[in-house]
Order: C-alpha cells, then sequence, then structure tokens
C-alpha cells in the first residue's frame, strides 16, 4: 500500500492535473446536436471520428443533456488517501487527470469519472463526465463508454418511456433470455421475485422498487446501444460482457425498433438491423 501512495504521490508532481482544471482551460465544443465536449491531452483520437461519435446522439435526445459536458482525456483517477482506484463519482477524493498515458497510472485509472463542476468552483457548471480514452483501446470501446454514459445521463432526467417500459416488463414476465447489462439482469430477478413467496393467486410477487430499477437500467442500455448501432457496425455478440446470458436477439431487436421510433437517427445517420444466416 506504502508503494502505491508514493506512486500517486509523484504522479500528481509529474503533471496531474486537478479535473475542475481541465473545465476551467479545455476548449468546450458544441455538437450541431446541442452535446458539449472537449479533448485534453494526449487522448490518440482522431477528431474528425470523435465529432462524428458525438452527433450520433439525436437532437430529441440531447435536449435532456444540457447539464453535461464530456472531456475526452488520456486518464481520470482519483487522489485519494490510500491512492486506490475510486469509483466514478466520490465526495471525498478529487479527480485528477494526466495529460499523457503511462502504464503506472492506467493500473489506478478508471473508465470514466463524474464531477459535479459547480460544486467545485469551475467556471462551468453542470456535470462533468471525464472519460478515459487510453483505457479504451479500440473505436466499439470508446463509443460504448461514451454512450453509456449519454444512457444514463438521458434516463435520469427524461425518465422511461412508458412504451418501452411495457415492452420491456412483457419480455421480463414471458422469461425472454437475458439482458444487456449486469444490473439490469439482477434488478429484473429482484423484481420478479425469483424464489420469493407468491401473492395469493398464485403469482411471483412483484418488488416494485426494483421493477424501477430494471426498467430504467434496461432503458439506458437500449439506448446505449441504439446510439452504438448509429456510430459503429458491430455484432450482435460483442455486447456480451461476464457472466449473465445475453438478451435473445429478437428481443434486443424489438427494444432497438421501439427507441428508434422515439429518437430518430440525425441527418447522415442510419439504424439498421442487419440478419445473417448460419453457414
Amino acid at each position: 500500500m506504502a508503494e502505491v501512495v508514493r506512486t500517486m504521490a509523484e504522479s500528481v508532481q509529474g503533471g496531474l492535473v486537478q479535473a475542475t482544471q481541465v473545465a476551467r482551460e479545455a476548449e468546450v465544443r458544441k455538437s450541431a446536436n446541442g452535446v458539449r465536449f472537449a479533448v485534453f491531452g494526449d487522448t490518440g483520437l482522431d477528431n474528425v471520428e470523435l465529432a462524428r461519435m458525438v452527433q450520433a446522439v439525436p437532437v430529441s435526445m440531447a435536449a435532456a443533456l444540457a447539464r453535461k459536458s464530456y472531456y475526452f482525456v488520456p486518464l481520470a483517477l482519483a487522489e485519494g488517501r490510500s491512492g486506490e482506484s475510486a469509483g466514478h463519482r466520490s465526495g471525498n477524493e478529487t479527480t485528477m487527470i494526466s495529460p499523457v498515458y503511462s502504464t503506472e497510472l492506467a493500473d489506478l485509472a478508471i473508465c470514466h469519472r463524474n464531477v459535479a463542476l459547480a460544486a467545485e468552483g469551475s467556471e462551468v457548471t453542470g456535470d462533468g463526465v471525464f472519460i478515459s480514452t487510453r483505457l479504451l483501446n479500440d473505436r466499439f470501446s470508446l463509443a460504448f463508454e461514451f454512450f453509456i454514459n449519454v444512457g444514463h445521463a438521458f434516463v435520469d432526467e427524461a425518465g422511461v418511456s412508458e412504451s418501452f417500459a411495457e415492452l420491456a416488463w412483457n419480455q421480463a414476465v414471458a422469461d425472454v433470455r437475458g439482458e444487456t447489462s449486469q444490473d439490469s439482469w439482477e434488478s429484473r430477478a429482484l423484481a420478479l421475485g425469483v424464489g420469493d413467496a407468491c401473492n395469493r393467486d398464485g403469482k411471483p410477487r412483484i418488488d416494485e422498487k426494483a421493477k424501477t430499477d430494471f426498467l430504467e437500467a434496461a432503458f439506458s442500455d437500449a439506448v446505449a446501444i441504439y446510439l452504438l448501432s448509429l456510430s459503429v457496425d458491430f455484432d450482435y455478440s460483442e455486447l456480451r460482457e461476464r457472466e449473465y446470458p445475453l438478451l435473445a436477439p429478437q428481443a434486443l431487436a424489438d427494444r432497438l425498433r421501439l427507441v428508434a421510433g422515439l429518437f430518430p437517427p440525425n441527418v447522415d445517420y442510419e439504424f439498421a438491423i442487419r440478419y445473417r444466416r448460419r453457414a
């Protein structure tokens, strides 16, 4: 532990910058859809590709992100007392940004850190989302990380579409296989009362809080995957992570089509689901 603390201290002296300082000094751009973003340090990003990725967020959705600014930085990490990497947001640790990549700092960094900029005295108000581009080594990973953040921010602000909630819940009750994130998978199981007592009519007792958590997670997941499809061509299997079963292809397609209907793509973007026959 002492070695980790010493490494962190040496790194700070070697050029780490507070996230709030980055927010003050980085040039924040506003995409044509209204999403604010900035680039700081040696991110390794292509500016044209980055701008197109940000612009993939439909205009009808971007208005809910008015308080968010997305900062693409090499590495974002927490300067904690213990020197350990912290979570996405913490009131006890200052978010630090490395303008360059190093293997030592990469071990302490996290994919993204959320910072309440106004609360920390930044001239930029609202929330800053600092995304570690050098931990995300390909276009798919970077885009998915960005869109997952967008999806959660959108749902936090706008809530869950009633039509989507009906579709997703009907799928869950019908025991359609899998989900698209660990959070939605676990909250779905809790909502359906797996292993718990039933109501008098013999039906599983529904945990309403867990149901709300499930629908929020499922909607933010679907939004993120829909936006990903507008920005990157990818295969269904690439969405798999950890040990929970991935949502059945047709069920996922139904969710994505519904989201596309709610938030049509911007000009020059196309939503399409293509099927391949097995050889």
